[in-house]
């Protein structure tokens, strides 16, 4: 009997039970699309939260106060900003953006809106986070010299506030005070948790007289002017806070610093690796429901056997060779799982179009060829048994079979 042969009798053989091959091939369906669409959320998920970091720029550091030391000494002030800025002390330096935020709502002709961001700080800011303007263009130090109430808006601001409405110009209501808009941001990406573009920045010194006070700073970005550079910085921006917050040489230890400090280029390496053992764990997860499909494989062909046993000795009676019988049940089992898988495949393609979970996937192909590869080595693996149960029958006992 020649392998085309075996093929047609295979097919014939899951065409006679429509429904029981179909509810098969679901089983290895879903197990294969979960396996490429969890996978797809977790590289998108990674790729987001890298955009973002990225975004910040690899050539920064952030400076946070560690909440340590109790003592308005230990606080990060404009003066310490500045004294980061030495070019001798602190040559790689190219620029220091003191930061201090806040929530607020902004007013726009009766129109509220909550930012949990309002960002007060110094022209530098912008190149140095890569935060761009789109439209309008950003504050000047002139501006923040003069403490102007003037305010750059995030795009999810500008749309929920003036939509249709050119905003440059427009005055805003923020904490009693009117603020000017002068720009808009360009459009940056977002996690599904946290959106980035709604957030608003102005001059430090209106947004302290306004809104935060004139307590400590929330943050101070310091740029490096290479991002080879960026150790050297982190090295002589801890000398210079260790001279300023009086820290000793035997308390310099990060536990007891009063303040941090957030390399860019070290956080993206670590939630690189984060994000890859997230994944991986999503896979495994997924890759249960192909096991259960490979069982619900197994199972069914154990039936088929059963049920076509007479068959199998009336074949055997008339001279077709074990390994006929063998080839066709795995062939059967084989097509259950690779149709199957390739409906997955079909399905997790369409499902990546759509966010999940506020995440957009991202499909990678050795995720789909390691899930079709798989759904094959199940259909041999798992209907195995069945042919090989097949194949050892004895022709006179499956003539008898009732």
């Amino acid at each position: 009997m020649s392998f085309y042969e075996v093929v047609r009798f295979a097919l014939r053989g899951l065409s006679a039970n429509k429904l029981r091959s179909a509810l098969t091939m679901l089983g290895i369906l879903i197990g294969v699309a979960a396996v490429i669409l969890l996978v797809a959320v977790g590289n998108g998920s990674a790729k987001a939260i890298s955009d973002r970091i990225e975004a910040l720029g690899t050539n920064t550091i952030t400076v946070l106060s560690s909440g340590r030391g109790g003592s308005t000494s230990t606080a990060l002030t404009p003066e310490i900003a500045d004294a980061l800025a030495d070019p001798v002390l602190a040559p790689d330096v190219a620029s220091v953006s003191p930061v201090v935020s806040s929530s607020a709502t902004l007013t726009y002709e009766g129109t509220d809106h909550d930012v949990s961001s309002f960002v007060g700080t110094t022209p530098g800011w912008f190149a140095a986070s890569n935060t761009p303007v789109g439209t309008g263009a950003a504050f000047t130090a002139d501006d923040e010299a003069q403490g102007r109430r003037v305010v750059v808006l995030g795009q999810t601001v500008a749309e929920e506030l003036f939509p249709g409405v050119d905003p440059l110009d427009k005055q805003v209501t923020v904490g009693g005070a009117l603020f000017t808009v002068v720009g808009v941001l360009q459009q940056k990406s977002s996690t599904g948790f946290q959106d980035s573009n709604d957030t608003a920045v102005a001059p430090m010194s209106a947004v302290r007289q306004v809104l935060t006070g004139y307590g400590s700073l929330n943050s101070i970005l310091v740029e490096a002017t290479d991002p080879g550079k960026v150790d050297a910085v982190q090295s002589e921006v801890s000398t210079i806070l260790d001279q300023r917050l009086e820290v000793s040489a035997t308390g310099a230890a990060s536990t007891s610093t009063p303040y941090r400090i957030q390399n860019a280029s070290q956080l993206l390496a670590t939630q690189t690796e984060t994000a890859g053992t997230f994944t991986t764990l999503l896979g495994a997860v997924a890759a249960i429901s192909l096991l259960v499909g490979g069982i619900g494989i197994t199972n069914i062909m154990l039936v088929t056997v059963t049920e076509r046993t007479r068959e199998i000795g009336i074949r055997k009676a008339l001279g077709a060779p074990r390994r006929v019988i063998l080839t066709q049940f795995l062939i059967e089992a084989t097509l259950l799982s690779v149709l199957g898988g390739a409906l997955g495949v079909a399905a997790a393609l369409i499902g990546s179009s759509f966010e999940i979970v506020g995440v957009k996937p991202v499909i990678v192909p050795s995720s789909v060829g390691l899930a079709l590869g798989v759904s094959i080595a199940i259909g041999l693996f798992f209907g195995g048994l069945p042919a090989s149960r097949a194949a050892r029958l004895r022709p006179i006992d499956a003539l008898r079979y009732e």
